[in-house]
């Protein structure tokens, strides 16, 4: 058999308190059972904000957006070529983004704000601005804020202080600016012009007016490039036809002053006389080293007499000494012949002799005259190339003097040559310009012009309303779950069941608009069939868990007061009045209820004066609503010492002998430890917990004290449930409650 304690240890486990002992997964349809729970207060929430942004985009004043589209040309028609001069190719992502953005610049805003006349316009004079709605300044100047530092305002925008026509002037261009917008179409070269504002023909005008705008003013930048280049050409055209009379003047002086007339020519007869000269001091060269060579010959044979000479192969080789020698040798040959025959003095051989010397005489002055004529040969070869070779060097110095006047006379001339064609290109490029001076060209051009918007673009009525709302939905669902998260109270059975691991004997519902002592004894009165139905839920559950073991004495506690505990108690004890004998004591003896709450009288003796003796069982026991109720009597200075004294034992199992059961009204266990003495008498305990009021750690702390002093806790009861609320929540009470009851009171 199991002992009392033993049982209670397994019917009740201490449940976990802590996050961080639950499960790390989240419970997604915990999560949805509490929105769907609060799905109409969440619903009202989002109507109401809805409702709300509706109220205000209908009070938004309408923006309208007017475009125009614009063609950027890559490159413009050069009529003159002033971009070369100023290095503008015009092609490229950096002159396209360089139009984009001078089309954002403020000097085309501020003559689009001049052209339109937009600082008398009231959506952008500041002059005609309408008074806000609500005065900021005015409702701060209500509150007592203390001693409020002033603010120094700039000079031009101190009260009192008219702006001046340019300061309206700058704040009109800039607010114009805000509202211009322009756009690149994808890889194009078309580019939106957007303008926004509350009037719409204003907008299809600004835009078009900001494109035509940038059109001139490209023209005029174009204009005044030309003027400027033409003034800049008129000028270094000047200079530049100076330097070219110089270089004229120049080339003619020299030519004048070297008496020059046609240089080429004349090099070129030098450079032929040189060459003929070279040619022929080339042979004269030539025959001087054969005469000096015969030359040497006979001044080295001179010595040997003409004899000698007369061996000299140029002496030898001439045809008048072979024939003077074939004569000697006839004349020879005769004087030898002769003298085999004749004597010395015959007249034969001294002829023949005579012919002989006569021979010898003429080759001698033959070879003789010979030698003179191989000496004077040198010395005209010697002569013939000196002379030569002067007139080459001469001819070189010519040649050299006539090379370096050409090269400066080239050097001039191409001088005058670089100025002349400088000048020439200049002098056509000034008459192109001054011949197209009054053409007007641009590089873009109107795709299409801005017409007046129908349709506003801001505000998007219903993306806001349908924004505001998805926003005001989410807000609720997550104010659902802080507010789930938050009412960290029992709410329903389950709550109960799951957190206490404690049965719920039943639940009493919220009455509303009654007073205490009507609501003790609402179950007699029978006003309320739900509440009459559920006291009697609670005591069908009390009697069903005492068929093996009688409950006889029955204490009724809470966590904390206010929670109901006298009421169910005392209604308790009239459902079960109907069943058995049964006696209603209050033994909350430092905030007794009962005796006010069934009208007894003041001083009536209660349990205070039973334990302390100063009254009889029979003058203090009062029989109200068909039981016997035993008040807390006169309120003791040391309730706990009265009953934890065994007077009060006494007094209960002398009660028990006259009655069948015995509900014991308990303070609170988180009040005082009157509870837990209570306990230890008690063969049953029921725990009130008041719904979506207190909290659970204090109902867990409450019961587990009683139950470590071996408190038996028989279940709980929810009570002041707000049924109504509770169905729009969707909690579920299942058995616990009657429903075919409640039917009949809303009946």
């Amino acid at each position: 058999m199991e002992t009392k304690d033993q049982t209670l240890e397994r019917r009740w486990t201490p449940p976990r308190l802590n996050a961080e002992d639950d499960d790390d997964e989240i419970d997604l349809l915990q999560l949805w059972q509490t929105i769907w729970r609060r799905k109409w207060s969440i619903l009202t929430l989002v109507l109401v904000v809805m409702m709300v942004a509706t109220l205000v985009v209908l009070s938004i004043t309408p923006i309208f957006r007017a475009a125009s589209t614009l063609l950027i040309e890559q490159k413009a028609a050069k009529v003159v070529s002033i971009e070369q001069v100023y290095g503008l190719e015009g092609t490229g992502n950096e002159y396209l983004q360089t139009q984009f953005e001078l089309l954002k610049s403020r000097a085309l805003a501020e003559r689009v704000v001049r052209q339109l006349n937009l600082t008398t316009h009231p959506e952008f004079d500041p002059r005609q601005q309408p008074e806000p709605l609500i005065d900021v300044k005015g409702l701060l100047a209500g509150f007592n804020l203390g001693k409020v530092v002033p603010v120094t305002l700039p000079e031009d925008l101190e009260e009192g202080v008219d702006p001046t026509e340019a300061q309206i002037f700058a704040e009109v261009t800039d607010a114009f600016m805000e509202r211009v917008t322009i756009s690149p179409q994808g890889k194009t070269q078309m580019v939106k012009v957007e303008v926004e504002m509350a009037d719409a023909r204003t907008a299809a005008k600004a835009a078009n007016a900001l494109a035509q705008g940038f059109i001139e003013s490209q023209l005029e930048a174009s204009m005044e490039m030309s003027m400027t280049a033409t003034n800049w050409m008129n000028s270094r055209l000047g200079e530049l036809r100076t330097k070219l009379k110089a270089a004229e003047d120049r080339l003619q002086s020299y030519r004048e002053a070297e008496n020059l007339v046609d240089v080429q020519g004349v090099a070129t007869i030098s450079a032929n006389e040189l060459s003929m000269t070279g040619d022929r001091m080339i042979d004269a060269r030539r025959q001087r080293a054969e005469a000096e060579s015969q030359y040497k010959q006979v001044q080295s044979m001179r010595a040997g007499g003409w004899e000698k000479l007369a061996t000299l192969p140029a002496v030898l080789g001439h045809p008048l000494i072979q024939q003077f020698k074939a004569e000697e040798a006839r004349a020879r040959a005769k004087v030898d012949e002769l003298s085999k025959r004749y004597g010395a003095l015959h007249p034969a051989m001294e002829a023949a002799r005579t012919e002989l010397k006569a021979a010898t005489g003429s080759l001698r002055g033959q070879v003789e005259q010979i030698v003179a004529g191989i000496e004077r040969n040198y010395q005209l070869a010697v002569a013939n190339e000196g002379s030569l070779r002067a007139s080459f060097e001469a001819n070189k110095s010519q040649i050299q003097n006539i090379s370096r006047k050409e090269f400066k006379l080239r050097e001039l001339q191409r001088e005058v040559d670089t100025n002349r064609a400088l000048y020439d290109t200049f002098m056509n490029r000034l008459k192109e310009t001054a011949a197209t001076s009054d053409l007007e060209t641009a590089n873009a051009r109107i795709v299409d012009e801005a017409i007046v918007p129908t349709e506003p673009v801001k505000p998007k009525k219903t993306l806001i309303v349908a924004i505001a709302g998805l926003l005001a939905l989410f807000v609720g669902v997550g104010l659902s779950l802080l507010l789930e998260a938050l009412n960290n109270t029992f709410k329903s059975t389950d709550d109960v069941e799951a957190k206490l691991n404690l049965p719920v004997m039943g639940i009493l519902p919220l009455v509303k608009g009654k007073e205490r002592k009507q609501i003790a004894r609402l179950f007699s009165t029978n006003t309320d069939k739900s509440f009459a139905e559920s006291v009697r839920t609670i005591r069908t559950s009390l009697v069903l868990s005492s068929i093996d073991d009688a409950h006889k004495r029955i204490v009724v506690t809470s966590s904390i007061p206010g929670e109901g505990k006298s009421s169910v108690s005392a209604n308790l004890a009239i459902a079960l009045g109907q069943m058995h004998k049964v006696l209603l004591i209050d033994a909350d003896m430092r905030r007794p209820t009962l005796a006010k709450s069934f009208e007894l009288p003041v001083g009536t003796p209660g349990l205070a004066n039973l334990i302390a003796g100063t009254a009889k069982l029979e003058d203090c026991v009062k029989h109200i609503e068909g039981i016997d109720m035993l008040s807390a009597g006169t309120v003791p200075p040391n309730p706990l010492e009265l009953l934890s004294s065994p007077r009060f034992a006494k007094v209960l199992e002398v009660l028990g002998g006259h009655y069948d059961r015995i509900i014991i009204d308990s303070p609170p266990t988180q009040a005082v430890s009157d509870a837990i003495v209570l306990g230890t008498f008690a063969d049953a305990l029921i725990y009130v917990v008041k719904s979506e009021a207190t909290a659970v750690p204090l109902v867990v702390k409450g019961v587990g004290q009683l139950l470590q002093n071996n408190a038996p806790v028989t279940g709980v009861v929810l009570n002041q449930v707000d049924i109504k609320k509770a169905k729009r929540y969707g909690y579920s009470y299942g058995g616990y409650y009657d429903y075919y009851g409640y039917s009949s009171q809303k009946a």
